[in-house]
């Protein structure tokens, strides 16, 4: 059985993706971000970032104790090796889903983030970081978009984890200033994914733990305000 510590953003239903793919037991932990769960004690011993998603998996292949993961694309690879499912055993095709899974944590992620930030969540308008990270997630999306011309998916023709990555950031296009018609390579794998009973299921599943936004108002403070401070008080 998997603990899947979750609230339905982006990193949060890469993990629930996977978990619905390869049907996997697990069960959801709502880690409401908005009203600061995520800065719970027992929360804390399991994800020390005070990030969601984690997990905790009650048996792990070594047969000891709960195991917890926390950072979701380190998640996806544990539950990949875990599987065996979704991460390809040939060397080139594994090498290229791993460096696509980190693109993704390491680019698109946080630069889609702070695009939402700023264009979202700002409480004023900076023209020059809009500009910034809206251009940079255009960037992103057309290099992905070039790298599937001539693929199915990121790492060939299998669906993997780096796909699971990078689509849930990808479905807020909208949001970003994003058009998906300019970037046809890219709308075609989106659309193909998002087809998927599995993705399907995981975000209907995701919208019964919350449909309402994850910032408002009184949460603002709570995701933003957070320092070096805050940590060690925690």
């Amino acid at each position: 059985m998997i603990d899947l510590h979750f609230w339905p953003t982006p990193n949060g239903y890469k993990v629930l993706m996977f978990l619905e793919e390869a049907n996997v037991e697990h069960r959801i932990v709502p880690v409401n971000i908005g009203a600061g769960e995520q800065f719970r004690p027992e929360f804390l011993a399991i994800s020390p970032n005070n990030r969601m998603p984690a997990i905790v998996d009650h048996a792990p292949t070594d047969g000891g104790a709960p195991l917890s993961v926390f950072e979701s694309g380190a998640i996806l690879l544990y539950l990949a090796e875990k599987t065996g499912k979704f991460l390809p055993a040939e060397l080139r095709a594994r090498v290229q889903a791993l460096e696509w899974l980190f693109w993704q944590v390491g680019g698109l992620g946080p630069m889609a983030g702070q695009n939402h930030h700023f264009v979202q969540y700002a409480p004023e308008a900076i023209a020059y970081a809009i500009k910034r990270y809206v251009d940079e997630t255009g960037r992103l999306y057309g290099v992905l978009n070039k790298h599937l011309a001539d693929r199915a998916f990121i790492a060939g023709d299998d669906y993997t984890i780096a796909d699971m990555a990078s689509y849930p950031w990808v479905v807020p296009h909208k949001r970003q200033q994003m058009d998906l018609d300019d970037f046809p390579h890219l709308k075609r794998w989106f659309e193909s994914i998002r087809a998927r009973t599995a993705t399907v299921r995981a975000y209907e599943r995701g919208a019964q733990v919350s449909d309402k936004p994850v910032v408002d108002e009184q949460s603002r403070k709570l995701l933003f305000g957070q320092n070096a401070d805050t940590v060690a008080k925690q």
